[in-house]
Parts: C-alpha cells; structure tokens; sequence
C-alpha cells in the first residue's frame, strides 16, 4: 500500500501539490490525470524520493520514501529519458538493469522474451545506443527496463506518449497483464484520458497540485473527466 499523510512542495511561496491523505491499495491500478501544473510529476518524483516534500511523507509498503532507501529493491519506475544510460545499447541497459534485480544474463534473455511484439524490432539486436534511439522506443526501453525483476510498485510517467497506436494498444495489454493477479501496484499519469481509463480501475484527478476528484472507474467515467477538463 502506498500511504500519502499531509504531503507538501512549496517553491518559494508557491505551493505546487498539497495532498491531505490518500491511499493506494497493493495490487490497484491507479491513474493520476491533470493540467500541465496540476502536480502529477512532483508526486511521483516525491514517491521516488527524487525531490524532498516541504511537509508530509510517503509511505511505499510500510517504508517512508525520505527516510529509507529499502522500497527501491522492489520499486521500478520510468518517468522520463533521464532514467536511461544513454551510452548504453538496450541490451547494455537491460542486463544493467537486471544486475541490479538479482537477474542473470539468462534471465534476463527470458524476460525480454516476453516484449517481442512490444518491441517491434527496433530495440535489440540495432546496435545502437539508447540515445540514438527515438522517443518512442526509448520510452519502451525504459517501460520494459521498470518492470523487470518482480517490482511490488511500477510507477509510468505519460507512458502512452510518444508511442504509436499500434504500441498503445500494447502497453494497455501488457499494464493490464501487470495488474492481474492485485499483487503489483501500478501509478500512471497521463493526459490522455481514453488510454487511463481503460487501464486504471481508479483515477484521481489533481489541479493546482490538490485532489478534486477520486473515482473508481467505470462505464460513465471518461464523460466524467471530459466533462470536467471541458469547463
């Protein structure tokens, strides 16, 4: 469970998210959505302890985020291309990747197995660096790269951006597999609200960095969020 309690991020004068309290259950796929400036990215940037809360904490599964380094054994997470080694080829990457989660060489191999189709074969096998790559296979390198090892939290910045439909359709697949069996948490942001709603059972909705909204998904919820970003 990943627990928020009076979390806070002031720059300067500005306060840039304020969350009084909110939960995610262990195995829920939840989606945060809003407004550029809404808050989205400083959140998970605080859940991965990338920048320190003016107030308030994060609990990830019993573990303060500031305060531990532990939740980051079982934590996988890809937010943007700086989570990348650039001069690395994927494989470079993927096997670095898999050092750090206990995997070996083989296991590895077995892993990427599964991502053919993702990958479309433009990620192995190219002899290329992950800086030559485009955006969009980038962002698959990274999406594949925070999976690995068995994470309990996989934490996707805009993960459907920059990818083709074909991709799209995709990771939607591979998110929902994820989430199957309620034991891996899965946190997505993303602007577009057609893509959230069919992955994510829950969707919060932040605006100037406070909760207005919390829905459990269903039938009626994309009119909801339309008709809420459309005022």
């Amino acid at each position: 469970m990943i627990v928020t309690k009076q979390l806070s991020k002031k720059y300067g004068k500005t306060e840039v998210l304020h969350i009084d309290s909110l939960e995610i259950p262990t195995g829920q796929s939840f989606g945060l959505v809003g407004n550029n400036g809404a808050g989205k990215t400083t959140y998970f940037n605080i859940l991965l302890d990338l920048v320190r809360p003016t107030s308030g904490s994060i609990i990830n599964h019993n573990i303060q985020v500031n305060r531990s380094e532990e939740w980051k054994s079982f934590t996988g997470s890809f937010i943007d291309e700086s989570f990348l080694i650039g001069y690395l080829t994927p494989e470079e990457y993927f096997e670095f990747v898999g050092d750090l989660r206990g995997m070996n060489k083989a296991d590895v191999a077995k892993y990427l197995g599964q991502f053919d189709e993702f990958f479309n074969g433009e990620i192995i096998g190219k002899k290329k660096y992950l800086r030559d790559l485009s955006k969009g296979n980038q962002k698959k390198a990274g999406i594949v790269a925070a999976m690995m090892g068995k994470p309990k939290l996989v934490i996707l910045d805009e993960p459907f951006a920059n990818l083709d439909p074909t991709t799209q359709i995709r990771l939607k697949t591979l998110i929902k597999e994820l989430t199957e069996n309620k034991e891996i948490t899965v946190l997505i942001s993303s602007h577009d609200l057609t893509h959230v709603t069919e992955v994510c059972e829950r969707i919060v909705v932040l605006d100037k960095g406070n909760v207005v909204k919390d829905i459990q998904t269903s039938a009626e919820t994309l009119k909801e969020l339309e008709s809420y970003f459309s005022v």
